[in-house]
């Protein structure tokens, strides 16, 4: 499960660069993990996540992490509580545990960054995803992901799919 903080822990460095970070097909993303939470000690998560144009996440909420956005490229429409905000490069979002929140992908597509406090959330990511065998999109896939499966592994993680 979600990985124990431990501020005690002595944490070494890290350095990832442009297009490093363990590769994952994550739906339609792909997911670069730029910071795990086993080698923050369970303080922190970072992905860099690419998603196609009209990409969108269901509402759903976490009840363990807040959440932050960070736009390196194109643009996305977030819902998150009771803000609804058009975000673009350079553009900031705070989403704090307990607030329901969304978001759909820009004409453009959109690459961004994902923070997340205290860390766990890429473990659940790689639960549900698989390798990417690239380091691009994954292929277009007509097949409905089953929603019930991972709703109930989100739910594993302290994450609520709300619809």
């Amino acid at each position: 499960m979600s990985a124990e903080s431990n501020i005690d822990q002595v944490q070494s460095p890290l350095m990832r660069r442009h297009g490093e970070g363990q590769a994952l097909w994550w739906f339609n993303s792909l997911t670069l993990v730029k910071a795990s939470s086993r080698e923050t000690g369970g303080l922190l998560t970072v992905l860099e996540v690419t998603e196609p144009p009209g990409e969108e996440t269901p509402l759903h909420v976490h009840d363990r992490e807040d959440e932050s956005f960070f736009i390196l490229e194109g643009s996305a429409s977030f819902v998150i509580g009771d803000l609804t905000v058009e975000a673009g490069v350079g553009d900031f979002l705070y989403g704090p545990r307990g607030i329901p929140h969304r978001y759909t992908v820009g004409a453009d597509g959109c690459r961004m960054l994902f923070i997340l406090t205290p860390g766990g959330f890429d473990e659940m990511v790689a639960g549900m995803s698989q390798p990417a065998e690239q380091l691009t999109l994954p292929p277009p896939s007509d097949e409905e992901p089953d929603w019930e499966q991972i709703a109930s592994l989100a739910e594993e993680y302290g994450n609520k799919v709300l619809e």
